[in-house]
């Protein structure tokens, strides 16, 4: 099966699971390192959003709508979503810990150490049918659990924020690699705006110490990456 990446600045990810599609926190509007409008996702089967600050919520409302892709949330926030036009029926609302399968793929909430306006952060672990799994921290600070996730996981690549100020800087990040033994990282929330660190060179330069069986995939804003396995 085929697994790809594309970043499209900031936590936005689109994520290619052989034929399926998950979009994850897809901040576009106001997003200065977006080089595509929300209106360019032509397919989605599932919409991720990790928290409801609005650099992650995005336009993930815009997105399920104009292509009928399942959203999954914290159940706090679906009553939100519904409010907001997404129909009832295209909503997953979960809690930490929790597991459902969209689209032949197990995906897992687990806890991010960050806020929320509504409910909870939250990361995702999502396994897909032939086995491979990713973990997507969101927004977060470095928390020892993360071991916990190596270990009940065998983790192919992790997306971890690297900015500081609002998440882990990338010392932290890379730490978070050593915990959870994953074989692949891919920096995110990084160089979107002048408060948070510019570049992921510092996140490799850690990563070589602290993890250095994990891969750094650095990846272009805009370019489809796909992984090897």
């Amino acid at each position: 099966m085929q697994h790809t990446f594309t970043w499209n600045g900031h936590s936005n990810f689109t994520i290619g699971c052989g034929d399926k599609i998950i979009v994850v926190d897809p901040f576009y509007e106001g997003n200065p390192k977006s080089c595509n409008s929300w209106e360019s996702v032509s397919k989605a089967d599932i919409v991720l959003v990790t928290h409801d600050h609005g650099d992650h919520l995005g336009q993930a409302v815009e997105i399920s709508k104009a292509t009928g892709a399942t959203l999954v949330c914290i159940f706090d926030l679906v009553e939100k979503m519904i409010a907001a036009g997404v129909s009832a029926e295209r909503i997953i609302g979960m809690n930490i810990g929790g597991t459902v399968e969209v689209c032949g793929i197990q995906i897992k909430m687990v806890q991010a150490m960050h806020s929320a306006p509504t409910g909870a952060p939250a990361g995702y672990i999502m396994t897909s049918e032939d086995g491979y799994c990713v973990y997507f921290a969101g927004d977060t600070g470095l928390f020892s659990s993360m071991e916990l996730f190596g270990k009940l996981h065998d983790i192919d690549v992790a997306m971890l924020p690297t900015g500081g100020w609002f998440t882990m800087d990338s010392g932290d990040a890379a730490y978070a690699c050593k915990l959870l033994r994953c074989r692949a990282a891919i920096p995110m929330h990084y160089g979107t705006f002048p408060i948070l660190e510019q570049g992921a060179q510092s996140f490799i330069d850690h990563c070589a110490e602290l993890a250095p069986e994990c891969e750094v995939w650095e990846l272009e804003v805009g370019v489809m990456f796909e992984a090897e396995r």
